[in-house]
C-alpha cells in the first residue's frame, strides 16, 4: 500500500512539473540539434533560434516534446507491479527514445523547409506534431509492455487490487 501512495505522490509532483521538462530538453533538443546540423554545415544558433542558409529556425516550448516525457512519465509511475529499478529503466528507455525521435522529427523538417518550402514544412509540421507524436509516445509504451511483460494498466489495475483489498 505503501509504494501506491509514493508512486502517486511522485504522479501527482511530476504532473504539476511540466516546466521541469522544459528546463532539461530545451537546451538538450537545441544544442544536439545545432550539433548535428554543424557537423555538415555553416550554422548559427543564437538563443533558442538556428540560423541556417539565412532562415531562423526558433525552438518554442512545444519544440522539446515535453508532454510526450510527462505523459510516458506518468504510464510508468502509474501502472502497478513495476519494481523502482525497472521504473528507472524504463525512463531512460523511453526518454532516450523520445528524444532520437524529436531530433529526427526536428532535422527532417529542417530539410523539408530548405528543400520544398514553407507551405510543405506547415503541413508536415502539423502532422509530426499531432499525429505522429502521438502514435510514437503510445508505440514506446507498447514496447515498454511487450518488451518488459508488464501486466499491470495504469491506474486500474491499482483500482482493481483497491477494491479486491476491501473485500
Amino acid at each position: 500500500m505503501r509504494r501506491l501512495y509514493i508512486r502517486y505522490i511522485l504522479a501527482l509532483i511530476v504532473a504539476f512539473s511540466s516546466n521541469f521538462f522544459y528546463t532539461i530538453f530545451s537546451p538538450l533538443t537545441i544544442y544536439t540539434t545545432y550539433f548535428i546540423l554543424s557537423l555538415f554545415y555553416n550554422v548559427t544558433m543564437t538563443n533558442s533560434s538556428i540560423i541556417f542558409q539565412d532562415v531562423t529556425f526558433s525552438f518554442i516550448p512545444a519544440c522539446t516534446a515535453a508532454t510526450a516525457y510527462l505523459i510516458i512519465t506518468e504510464l510508468i509511475l502509474l501502472t502497478r507491479g513495476v519494481s523502482f529499478k525497472n521504473i528507472l529503466k524504463f525512463l531512460y528507455i523511453s526518454y532516450l527514445s523520445i528524444f532520437t525521435m524529436n531530433i529526427l522529427r526536428i532535422l527532417v523538417l529542417i530539410y523539408i523547409y530548405l528543400n520544398y518550402g514553407k507551405n510543405y514544412f506547415d503541413a508536415f509540421h502539423l502532422v509530426f506534431w499531432h499525429i505522429l507524436s502521438t502514435i510514437f509516445v503510445a508505440l514506446v509504451w507498447i514496447f515498454l509492455v511487450e518488451h518488459f511483460n508488464i501486466r499491470g494498466v495504469p491506474i486500474y489495475s491499482d483500482i482493481k487490487h483497491l477494491l479486491k483489498l476491501k473485500k
